[in-house]
């Protein structure tokens, strides 16, 4: 059974905090641990409730530890590498025991966080912060992470978007296989239970394949016309997330015309992408009360579960296990032929998304399409086309996500590390050695002079113009997790 998060915890205290905005950033409260037992806590408030603003915030001080602001703790003035090496025991965390009725996970190691009011662990953003190992010379926070993920899916039949009760809904771009490709732990019994594992991530993914017939969907899974089966992002709790409450109700608020659960889980499944927000997902392009995430079949998502099936056949087959080794070749076939025929635009040539319900793929251009280059799901003469795509997208700073800027943080003239990754590996892969050379440097030397200029490393960068990124639901956050990992990655290729 899933644990229920603070909304559904805190009933009433929850609403009143959140609608009277007594904090900034609404995640504040979704990660508040009680005090006391939380049936004493609401006994006091029944009993009376607090009047005026003032009068809450004594409550909640009263009942509630909050969480600490550690940003301070990130600043440096060593040289760049020195300081992202000092950062790792900086932003890692143990917690092998949640606080009781509290919106915490425990985690049986200690893992690695991205800084600010990220104080959990993060699906994706591990993989990228992990890409610093290789500099560091520690490869334990590699198996620490393979094992918290492990047991993660032992728990929950799937690894949500982050350690936190009120994130179970959802995943996030599946990157499990690519953590685990970083272990040096070649032994027998540990090879076999990263496979078991991969096999359980993508169980949670396909859930409900196998009943669709042709143009049927079911939660992650649709089936297209022509039999070919894709995903799409999704999240089973269609209401407002408790990390941003008040912004989520607000939301629904400015569209009245729309049904509120599908208008949220739209808003969760964008979360699921990693990419919230981005005008990939809008209607209009332009306008967050038009997101329909889940009318979308993305190209990132799908390229990264061809990556999985192709693992999990790749170490299936070493194990000895001929069965699942064709099984999974042959999904990793298929869906390679079905991103091929549906997910690519012949006349702008680069990879998209494809839109069901008007049954073709997107015209916009995003840094998305660099992911079939990074997991070899296109062809030589379809990466050589990409490129031109991609050199649209390369600015001063590096890559930048979308060329529409809308005021949403995954969009222009923001620039993200894991990005900049995926699209510079990609086009290694694919020989194109000196655009990718040029990104990495590009991203490296504006991260670096932001740094000697801030003391800090940041979750996101306009790289237009050199500077902080900016738009979303919150500050641009300092740490910063996965741009440490690529930068030092891109430092020492």
């Amino acid at each position: 059974m899933t644990p229920p998060g603070p909304a559904a915890l805190f009933g009433p205290i929850f609403t009143a905090v959140q609608e009277r905005a007594l904090f900034t950033d609404s995640k504040s409260f979704a990660d508040a641990v009680p005090r006391r037992p939380l049936a004493d806590i609401l006994r006091a408030w029944d009993a009376a409730p607090p009047v005026g603003d003032d009068a809450l915030r004594i409550f909640v001080a009263h009942h509630f530890e909050l969480p600490a602001d550690d940003r301070e703790a990130v600043r440096g003035e060593a040289p760049l590498v020195d300081h992202i090496r000092n950062l790792w025991p900086v932003l890692t965390r143990e917690q092998t025991h949640a606080a009781p009725q509290s919106s915490e996970i425990a985690m049986p190691r200690p893992f690695v966080v991205p800084g600010g009011r990220f104080r959990e662990l993060y699906y994706w953003d591990s993989y990228f912060t992990l890409l610093a190992h290789r500099r560091l010379g520690n490869p334990q926070p590699v198996e620490d992470a393979i094992a918290n993920f492990g047991s993660l899916l032992d728990r929950f039949g799937h690894i949500p978007n982050g350690t936190r009760t009120y994130y179970l809904g959802r995943s996030h771009p599946p990157v499990f296989y690519l953590v685990a490709g970083l272990s040096n732990a070649r032994g027998e019994a540990a090879r076999r239970q990263r496979l078991q594992w991969m096999q359980t991530e993508h169980r949670f993914w396909m859930a409900g394949a196998e009943r669709l017939q042709p143009g049927e969907e079911h939660r992650r899974v649709v089936r297209l016309a022509d039999g070919a089966v894709l995903n799409r992002y999704w999240d089973d709790q269609p209401s407002p997330r408790d990390e941003s409450w008040r912004e989520d109700v607000a939301l629904a608020a400015e569209a009245p015309d729309r049904d509120s659960a599908t208008l949220w889980r739209d808003v969760r499944a964008a979360a699921e992408s990693g990419w919230d927000f981005s005008s990939r997902w809008l209607g209009d392009g332009r306008t967050l009360a038009t997101i329909r995430t889940t009318r979308l079949i993305p190209i990132d998502l799908n390229c990264l579960l061809h990556g999985l099936e192709q693992a999990i056949a790749d170490e299936a087959e070493a194990l000895g296990h001929a069965a699942d080794a064709a099984a999974f070749a042959d999904r990793a076939a298929k869906r390679a032929a079905a991103i091929n025929a549906h997910l690519w635009n012949a006349a702008g040539g680069f990879y998209a998304d494809y839109d069901i319900d008007a049954a073709r793929v997107s015209n916009q251009l995003t840094a998305a399409c660099g992911f079939p280059l990074f997991t070899a799901v296109s062809d030589a003469e379809r990466g050589a086309i990409s490129v031109r795509a991609i050199e649209q997208l390369l600015r001063d700073g590096g890559i930048v996500t979308t060329l529409d800027e809308t005021g949403e943080q995954w969009d222009a003239p923001n620039g993200w590390a894991p990005l900049q990754w995926i699209v510079a590996q990609g086009l290694r892969r694919h020989g194109h050695i000196a655009l990718a050379a040029t990104i990495a440097e590009r991203w490296s030397s504006m991260v670096e002079r932001n740094y000697r200029a801030s003391g800090v490393l940041l979750e996101k960068y306009d790289v237009e113009r050199g500077r902080p990124g900016s738009g979303g639901e919150y500050v641009a956050e300092i740490g910063f997790g996965w741009t440490n990992g690529v930068t030092l990655a891109f430092l020492d290729p």
